[in-house]
């Protein structure tokens, strides 16, 4: 396999720059241009020379034995004093060496996958964990990539391969007399997996909008103070404000951390019977993606969601409060121009998405909730088989052995080869 090699760090000035060397021939790479690596995992002092002696830069120079890096491999880093034409020299010094060429996107993370250092789950999970954004995706995505997926799933497989040895064990010895009835056992385990899978799977919805953010709708009719309370909540004018209903045509979406949670809040255009067809078309657009939203501020005039309104699109722990609270002069209510209320309104919609990312688990992805229901659907089978009377073991034991394949789709151990370059595309070059 070819050695490898790439900056890993971000590119432009900065204080250090880190370009990595992976693969049979980091170590010789390493001394072509150091003179001599320090021990293993022990950062040392070195001149980097390239081919014709000039100085390239000093640096710290860090080797990882095959077997104990990143990607499993033998892996060179240099430390290097971040700049464009340094990064560059030290780059081309490295090319100009034989059996050495630059890395494709991931292509490190690739080969932590390959050499067992990672599982798919943990790949994912660095992904997650390279674009999170606010504070709870970041100890989402931490926990991906620490392998608690993969630490769950992994359990699952030995209690199923448990129940496929004992429904195994009926079918090879059917001829002969089998000292007690495994199919007890069987039902027990299934039963508990069912359990935990269930649990999972709910998660796992909530899970994926805490990976891509929530949204938070404002609906309500024409100048209650939807945009007004917008432009207050992102610190900005999003938002066009006037006193002309209608002004408001498509949905402006403004994106923010909101105590950690990734919150996206959409102002809608408002919400009325008539207007022009472009208003009609923006309003049509809006209810549409409010419907859709994760949760819906209701913003009134006196407090209560016009029937119109709210038939359609309420659901149980959406907020409706009162808008203008200015002009309104309602305690409870709030306004955007003057910021009263605001901070109670913040706390409000962050008290029901904490509410609901509280169940999530360990599954994040569409893909991983897939997976579980796929093997759901097996254990659920078998399970049915066994329950009512005398069981078929042979499909018993099919159906448990089709949820082992599933599980192992989750980690990558099986089936998972179409998706891995959407992937580890989505990597930059030194990851």
């Amino acid at each position: 396999m070819d050695t490898i090699y790439a900056q890993a760090s971000a590119r432009g000035k900065a204080g250090v720059a880190v370009i990595r060397v992976s693969g049979s021939r980091a170590l010789e790479a390493g001394r072509c241009l150091a003179g001599s690596l320090p021990n293993w995992r022990t950062a040392g002092v070195r001149v980097l020379r390239g081919s014709d002696g000039g100085i390239l830069d000093e640096a710290l120079v860090l080797a990882f034995k095959e077997g104990a890096s990143f990607t499993g491999e033998n892996v060179v880093e240099f430390h290097i004093h971040s700049g464009t034409a340094t990064s560059a020299a030290v780059l081309r010094a490295l090319g100009e060496l034989e059996g050495l060429r630059p890395a494709e996107p991931g292509e490190f993370t690739r080969r932590a996958l390959e050499n067992d250092r990672l599982d798919l789950s943990q790949v994912e999970g660095l992904a997650d964990l390279i674009e999170a954004e606010t504070e709870a995706q970041r100890r989402q995505a931490m926990g991906v990539y620490s392998g608690q997926l993969g630490n769950v799933v992994q359990a699952w497989r030995n209690q199923l391969l448990r129940a496929a040895a004992l429904t195994t064990a009926m079918i090879d010895f059917a001829d002969q007399d089998i000292p007690e009835d495994v199919f007890p056992e069987v039902m027990q385990i299934l039963g508990s997996l069912r359990k935990d899978l269930e649990k999972e799977i709910a998660g796992a919805s909530v899970a994926e909008r805490l990976r891509g953010g929530f949204e938070v709708a404002i609906v309500g009719a024409p100048n209650v103070g939807k945009s007004t309370l917008l432009n207050c909540l992102a610190g900005r004018e999003a938002a066009i404000t006037s006193e002309l209903a209608g002004t408001t045509r498509d949905v402006i979406e403004v994106h923010m951390d909101l105590g950690g949670l990734p919150v996206t809040f959409l102002d809608t255009a408002g919400l009325r019977q008539g207007g022009d067809r472009i208003e009609r078309i923006g309003i049509e657009r809006s209810r549409e993606r409010a419907a859709r939203a994760d949760l819906r501020v209701f913003l009134t005039e006196d407090g209560e969601v016009d029937g119109s309104i709210g038939d359609s699109l309420a659901r149980a722990s959406d907020i409706t409060v009162g808008g203008k609270a200015d002009v309104n002069r309602r305690p409870d209510g709030v306004s955007g121009l003057t910021g009263k209320g605001v901070d109670e309104l913040i706390a409000r919609i962050s008290g029901v998405l904490e509410t609901r990312i509280s169940g999530i688990g360990n599954a994040v992805r569409e893909r991983h909730r897939i997976s579980l229901r796929t093997a759901l659907t097996c254990i659920e089978t078998a399970l049915a088989e066994i329950s009512p009377g005398p069981a078929r073991v042979e499909i018993v034991a099919e159906e448990i052995g089709k949820a082992i394949r599933a599980l192992d789709s989750v980690v990558g151990r099986t089936g998972v080869e179409d998706i891995l370059e959407e992937i580890f595309s989505r990597f930059c070059i030194g990851k």
